[in-house]
């Protein structure tokens, strides 16, 4: 019994005589890099509440070996004025993944940018590491609006 023909997308195509995959970008890597946070206005202003994300599958390398880092990030935020865009958070994660940056310095980039776009009331954004060679680590930095 014979297979059907599947044709592929054009970012699966392969040069067959060269057997080079092509080194243009695929789409999801292109929206990624373009990954920015996405705020819309809070739909309760002036209600206190609190919200949960969590990330499992963030990842990224360590700027000593190289080697990768997978990690679930947890974010819980109390809203102001502006609330972050889920997918944009999402892609946001996702351009984490070829950066070589530490697990403290990733923790506390995404609390700044987590700031700068939205500006809570208060934020608490914690990265717990997968364990590489026997270690386990967790990075919490929290952040609370100052009052006027």
């Amino acid at each position: 019994m014979s297979q059907p023909f599947v044709q592929q997308p054009n970012d699966l195509v392969t040069d067959l005589e060269s057997s080079t995959p092509s080194t243009e970008a695929k789409y999801g890597e292109r929206i990624i890099a373009e990954g920015q946070l996405i705020t819309f206005p809070n739909p309760r202003v002036g209600r206190r509440y609190e919200i949960h994300i969590s990330l499992p599958e963030f990842t990224c390398k360590c700027p000593f070996s190289g080697y990768p880092d997978f990690a679930t990030i947890y974010v819980t935020y109390v809203p102001d004025q502006r609330v972050v865009e889920l997918k944009a958070l999402k892609l946001y994660i996702n351009s984490y993944r070829d950066r070589y940056i530490s697990h403290e310095e990733a923790v506390n980039q995404i609390l700044d940018d987590f700031i700068a776009a939205c500006e809570p009331l208060e934020i608490k954004v914690k990265g717990d590491f997968n364990p590489r060679g026997n270690v386990h680590m967790v990075v919490e930095v929290e952040h609370r609006k100052a009052v006027s």
